[in-house]
């Protein structure tokens, strides 16, 4: 099995990098892999931590109609070269939490992709250079409020809601030539999504390439590469798992935004 590596916090409010085993304990690194974090002597139970979105980003940089089919669902053609926008940081939050359905939409709706982690500053570089650049690879779900994208002329308000960047559970080095994204909503077996992330129009190291001549990727960045055509509306109480051959699967309930303000904050998501 590939190495999974995953970002915690211990009941102590530690967070750490680590390597998951296949126990589930979790030997923790001094630094974060991209970093070149080693393996220390500390090791984590499996009933010490919860997992945390497995990077801690300063951007999220996502990517609209990178599949021709979704092109086509959305009554509109594929892009001559990659359309981006950004997700805020604060809509990150892990597997097996909660994605808020605010009042503001009245529908809400997944979207499997693919998310790189970026592990070095980048800037400037050819799509040769970018696949060094990509350290490791996730799952994520781009959830969109898709009322609001249609009514906006950007698309800010639509994708940056908090808990709208369900990202995790780990991060793999590798990815699966030719492997397939599957989303699933509730019990449902047949997926509402299916296809090859070959399928893109914009590899990986191009969508890396392009996003660096705008602006400097930074160690811990991550991107997502679109999603496949499927997309549909969730409702609160729905369960939504994204699958990615050779990675995993990302698991999130949504419930209705509850009322929060400055003082209740709840950890998990403090710390997405």
């Amino acid at each position: 099995m590939a190495k999974r590596y995953v970002r915690v916090q211990t009941s102590k409010g530690q967070i750490y990098y680590g390597l998951l085993q296949l126990n589930r304990s979790v030997i923790v690194l001094d630094a974060p892999p991209w970093l070149q974090g080693q393996p220390t002597d500390t090791q984590l139970d499996p009933d010490s931590y919860q997992l945390l979105a497995p990077c801690a980003p300063s951007k999220v940089v996502a990517v609209g109609k990178n599949y021709v089919k979704h092109a086509a669902e959305m009554e509109s053609e594929v892009p001559k070269e990659p359309l981006i926008f950004l997700k805020p940081s604060t809509a990150v939050i892990p597997a097996e939490t909660e994605i808020w359905y605010p009042p503001q939409t009245q529908r809400m709706d997944y979207e499997g992709e693919l998310a790189l982690i970026i592990g070095d500053r980048t800037i400037d570089c050819t799509p040769q250079q970018a696949q060094a650049k990509i350290w490791g690879y996730t799952i994520a779900n781009d959830v969109t409020a898709r009322d609001l994208q249609k009514r906006d002329n950007q698309w800010t308000r639509a994708k940056g809601f908090d808990t709208f960047c369900p990202l995790g559970p780990w991060i793999v080095r590798e990815l699966t030539p030719g492997a397939r994204l599957q989303t699933f909503v509730n019990d449902n077996p047949q997926p509402v999504q299916s296809a090859s992330v070959e399928e893109m129009v914009f590899s990986p190291d191009r969508l890396v390439s392009y996003i660096s001549q705008i602006m400097t990727l930074l160690p811990g960045d991550v991107v997502l590469t679109g999603t496949p055509a499927g997309i549909g509306p969730l409702q609160v109480g729905d369960r939504v798992r994204v699958e990615i051959e050779g990675i995993g699967y990302l698991t999130n309930t949504v419930i209705q935004r509850p009322v929060i303000n400055s003082i209740n904050v709840s950890e998990t998501h403090k710390n997405n």
